[in-house]
């Protein structure tokens, strides 16, 4: 763990040498705050990949994809802002900025009415887009006559539709593709693993980390003052510490819609990055590696390892042109890419206060996030399988030695992710 530990520092260090900061980033454009609402074609990467080594070519993908942007998912993720805000207006407690915010959630609310949870327009044309450019990068693999590609959604309608749109995309791109797709509940085990064992009982050490800092870091006195002519009022008739993160959550969510109000400019920019910091630590806490939790949240996602392991193994061995597409939500993307070890995803961080400097959630999951495995053979005689790795469409790096980066050889990856497996199921 120590060697694996000091690769992922020089990994970091690498990969941030000459990069923004955090907060850098976020003041440049406050919809990365959103974390796992990012609009994942706000962040899309320039695509100028490296050339696979000379006589080789790709032959196979395996893909685990989220949906698209979304409403908000919760039954009460609109009215619990709209609620205390209904409120005061009835006290007549409303500043006039409050009283427009008020008119603009109440009005958007209409839209919400049985849509909680459902894929947006702009989700998908996220993955129409993902759709295109897997044929366009990997014509040699999608515009195949007879590819094969088999294609596996969880029973969520936001992941279906999800699956549908990029499946779209690539019969267009070819319609000679033999394309299956499958939903169900016998696909749930490794498509949208429930937590279990350790990996459960170890969650709720991570959430008293992300609770203390959440405190820390909410300052909601300023908004308040914006919000209500009272403000005494309001300390004393709401919690204005959760009035303040629940009404920044369906602001930074309305990137999920097209022609959405704007709410964000309520916030100034050190509370947008706050608001970002709390989400990023709770995130790292349930998902990441933290020391907190034994590092062990990534494991939550070791069936679907195996069966991206596995379903390579075979795939592999076949030698056929062809590709696997899953799809599903976030709290599997987030830690498979742990668990993985794509770039610092999987880095060991103690300090809470400078998580955002080493390890940034929404460059592992915005809405549509994906993570790619390419698999490249010798055109002719034989040698070794490569793999590249692409997480949201970027190269990314893996935990073993390179042939020549983002190269590397299937049987030495596949080898050391075995390892971690047998280790972990061994403990």
């Amino acid at each position: 763990m120590k060697r694996l530990f000091a690769l992922t520092m020089l990994t970091v260090a690498m990969l941030t040498a000459s990069a923004q900061t955090a907060r850098q980033e976020i003041e440049k454009n406050p919809w990365l705050a959103g974390s796992n609402y990012l609009d994942y074609d706000r962040q899309l990467p320039d695509f100028r990949y490296t050339k696979a080594p000379k006589g080789y070519e790709p032959f196979y993908l395996t893909h685990y994809g989220r949906h698209g942007s979304r409403w908000l998912i919760g039954k009460d993720d609109y009215q619990r802002v709209i609620r205390p805000l209904r409120k005061a207006r009835e006290q007549g407690k409303l500043t006039r900025e409050g009283e427009e915010t008020l008119r603009r959630l109440e009005l958007f609310n209409k839209t919400t009415y049985k849509r909680l949870g459902d894929l947006t327009t702009v989700g998908e044309r996220q993955h129409h887009g993902i759709g295109k450019r897997l044929a366009e990068h990997f014509p040699e693999i999608f515009l195949a006559k007879d590819v094969a590609i088999d294609a596996r959604s969880t029973t969520v309608n936001r992941c279906i539709l999800s699956m549908i749109a990029e499946c779209e995309e690539l019969m267009a791109a070819n319609p000679t593709a033999h394309i299956h797709n499958d939903v169900s509940d016998a696909l749930q085990y490794y498509l949208n693993q429930d937590r279990e064992g350790r990996v459960k009982e170890n969650a709720d050490k991570g959430r008293r980390v992300e609770n203390e800092f959440r405190k820390a870091h909410t300052h909601p006195e300023r908004i308040t003052a914006v919000l209500f002519s009272d403000t005494q009022w309001a300390k004393d008739s709401l919690e204005t510490d959760r009035l303040m993160r629940h009404l920044f959550e369906v602001a930074i969510n309305m990137q999920s819609h097209d022609d959405a109000p704007d709410l964000l400019h309520l916030f100034t920019n050190d509370e947008i990055y706050d608001m970002w910091r709390i989400q990023n630590v709770g995130w790292y806490q349930n998902y990441g590696a933290s020391p907190y939790t034994g590092s062990i949240m990534p494991f939550s996602q070791l069936n679907l390892m195996e069966n991206i392991i596995h379903t390579a193994d075979t795939c592999v061995a076949l030698g056929k042109t062809q590709a696997t597409l899953r799809f599903g939500h976030e709290v599997c993307v987030l830690p498979l890419a742990c668990l993985m070890e794509l770039d610092s995803c999987g880095i060991v961080v103690e300090d809470m206060e400078k998580l955002d400097q080493h390890w940034r959630n929404y460059k592992i999951f915005p809405m549509g996030c994906n993570i790619q495995l390419i698999f490249y053979k010798p055109k002719k005689g034989e040698g070794d399988i490569l793999v590249k790795a692409l997480l949201n469409e970027r190269e990314a790096a893996l935990p073993v030695t390179p042939v020549s980066y983002p190269y590397y050889r299937w049987r030495d990856l596949r080898a050391y992710w075995d390892q971690k497996l047998r280790q972990f199921k061994g403990q």
